[in-house]
């Protein structure tokens, strides 16, 4: 295409290296904010309604900033937008640490880590991906950075509760503050010359056009639906497994290394559905991870529990985490083209953040208002069904532009 000729100047090892490096480092730390959720609101004396609404804004914040973040990065590249990421990110997690009342912390654990996740994270760098990435590579190369963020929460996990358990919740958060601002130097190797000194690579649409186009069509509607499920299931698993063990009477290592075998499987997962997307339907793949976490998830809450039973749900849960990443975004990239990807892939990831914010609100109220998570697991159960149903009549050919006006 005319419009991505001028930009795909990286090559593709630079692109993943760099791209994973920054993926890695900003998913793995958000993947590990549910072991804050206790220390935090015990010694503030909060409620978990508080903390998880917060955390429900991060998402709401996240998916809102990732549309803008996104039309940036597709119009101007995606280097500042990156940059500033990384700063917002650093001064989000301090504020996180040092705020003494609600609405500070939602403002900086919320708000400002939200927007801060939507300049370093899937949006943007899959942009970049689909600029220099031929396609019959795209689904493997997203999928490959996908996995780079589940390496991140492997890795991150771990780590974060080490340092809870070595040097405390607050200093733990200023800890990281420091370590994400290596972001920064890694943003160096996304500069795309093709937007620089104020270039900007033609385009057949103006992002006008390309809204008006993607909102009409339906099966980007249905991609939006299933991220919504996507995003409930995992940041309700994310953020209140750990308390959900804990309320179990399980020790807390337990969560800790659940967490961090979600991440070392869904880098199988993630890996494993980008290179699927090659070569099967991507609504096929789509549909078989949802009805696979709905499965999945009965089965955890039908069998006893015990540490066994808990690395067994986290290994395949694991699989199908954030699996879905790579065959969503290379299905809008395959319908619409890449000029407008990082805005589109924004659009539906605010889907998955409008999902987020609802799992993970909704567990933290319902658990204040019955005791408990089960209603919460049960509705996670039917939305999968749900979303493997609606991903089954996705279209996934290119998009026929009859005129562009």
């Amino acid at each position: 295409m005319s419009q991505t000729a001028t930009a795909k100047t990286l090559s593709m090892t630079q692109v993943l290296f760099c791209g994973a490096l920054i993926v890695t480092l900003a998913m793995g730390i958000r993947h590990g904010f549910g072991l804050w959720l206790q220390p935090i609101t015990q010694a503030q004396n909060w409620s978990r309604e508080t903390f998880s609404f917060a955390i429900a804004i991060q998402n709401l914040s996240w998916g809102f900033f990732g549309i803008f973040a996104g039309m940036v990065a597709d119009k101007f590249g995606a280097f500042k937008v990156i940059v500033l990421g990384a700063a917002l990110y650093a001064l989000g997690l301090a504020g996180m640490g040092l705020a003494n009342t609600p609405f500070t912390f939602m403002l900086f654990a919320g708000v400002l880590i939200g927007a801060a996740q939507a300049g370093t994270t899937y949006a943007v760098i899959y942009g970049i991906i689909g600029r220099n990435v031929s396609a019959d590579k795209r689904s493997w190369a997203m999928g490959v950075a996908a996995a780079a963020g589940s390496f991140g929460q492997f890795l991150m996990v771990p780590t974060e509760s080490f340092l809870i358990q070595n040097f405390g919740a607050k200093e733990a958060l200023l800890i990281l503050s420091v370590a994400v601002l290596t972001i920064m130097p890694l943003a160096l190797g996304l500069r795309e010359p093709g937007f620089a000194s104020g270039q900007t690579p033609v385009r057949e649409q103006s992002i006008l056009q390309a809204l008006k186009e993607a909102f009409k069509y339906p099966s980007f509607q249905l991609l939006m639906a299933g991220y919504f499920v996507c995003g409930f299931q995992v940041v309700f698993i994310g953020v209140h497994m750990p308390s959900y063990l804990k309320d179990k009477g399980l020790p807390p290592e337990v969560a800790a290394y659940a967490l961090g075998l979600i991440g070392l499987f869904n880098v199988f997962g993630t890996y494993t559905a980008g290179v699927l997307g090659q070569r099967t339907p991507k609504r096929y793949i789509l549909s078989f991870i949802y009805g696979a976490r709905a499965v999945v998830i009965t089965i955890f809450m039908l069998v006893p529990l015990s540490p066994m039973s808990v690395y067994v749900f986290a290994a395949v849960m694991g699989f199908l985490w954030l699996s879905t990443v790579p065959p969503t975004n290379a299905v809008v990239a395959q319908i619409f083209g890449v000029a407008h990807l990082s805005m589109l892939g924004g659009f539906v990831f605010m889907s998955h953040q409008v999902g987020s914010f609802m799992g993970v609100w909704l567990g933290g109220y319902l658990y204040d208002k019955t005791g408990s998570y089960d209603i919460v697991w049960q509705l996670a159960i039917a939305l999968g069904i749900f979303a493997a149903l609606i991903n089954l009549p996705v279209r996934e050919t290119e998009i026929q532009r009859v005129q562009v006006a």
